[in-house]
């Protein structure tokens, strides 16, 4: 077929579709939508009940209304090998606010390559318009100061000032912890991304 003839088709990110095959309900889609991804542990799951919240920011300080953030962490115990607990979650960002969030359980410590002690953190998988290849950070637990200290990932970031941007600040909203973390695609105070 001649070139004049193809039609354009979507860029290679992970948005505007990213819903469809990720959320279908989300997306408006009948299917799957018992599903919520977003809520980690049952009543049944042991620890300590947290809510981890925030939104994703681009760089003009818009909210990116349509990421989709992956949420990947260990149990209690520091354990991912858990049959009770999966340890994986998916939100959208919800289409009015960009607000994503999710119920868990607070991580315990787990260790790093060499054995030292990793503060409890989770990762976070981050799925957007204009985002090519997925971004992955983590978040950190500002109530874990002395944790957070002597974390080897936290301490591998030489900018020291930059290391705040994975912590995410603590508050409580009926009876349960919550966590802020917002994401800061670029710009001032730009989140810390990893090259996994």
């Amino acid at each position: 077929m001649p070139v004049e003839y193809l039609k354009e088709t979507p860029s290679q990110t992970g948005g505007p579709y990213v819903h469809i095959g990720t959320l279908p309900a989300v997306a408006g889609l009948p299917v799957r939508t018992q599903e919520n991804l977003s809520i980690l542990a049952s009543g049944s799951v042991p620890g300590e009940r947290v809510r981890i919240l925030g939104k994703v920011w681009d760089g003009s300080g818009h909210p990116v209304k349509d990421a989709l953030v992956e949420l990947w962490q260990a149990d209690r115990d520091g354990r991912h090998d858990n049959p009770d607990f999966l340890g994986f979650g998916r939100a959208a960002a919800d289409f009015a606010s960009g607000e994503w969030s999710f119920d868990t359980i607070r991580p315990g410590v787990l260790p790093w390559r060499d054995g030292r002690p990793q503060a409890p953190h989770v990762s976070l998988l981050i799925f957007a318009r204009g985002i090519n290849i997925h971004l992955h950070t983590r978040m950190y637990f500002s109530d874990e100061a002395e944790a957070n200290a002597g974390d080897p990932v936290l301490k591998s970031i030489e900018q020291v000032g930059r290391r705040a941007t994975l912590v995410g600040l603590r508050g409580d909203a009926d009876g349960v912890a919550t966590y802020r973390f917002d994401i800061r695609l670029q710009g001032e105070n730009e989140t810390v991304f990893f090259d996994m």
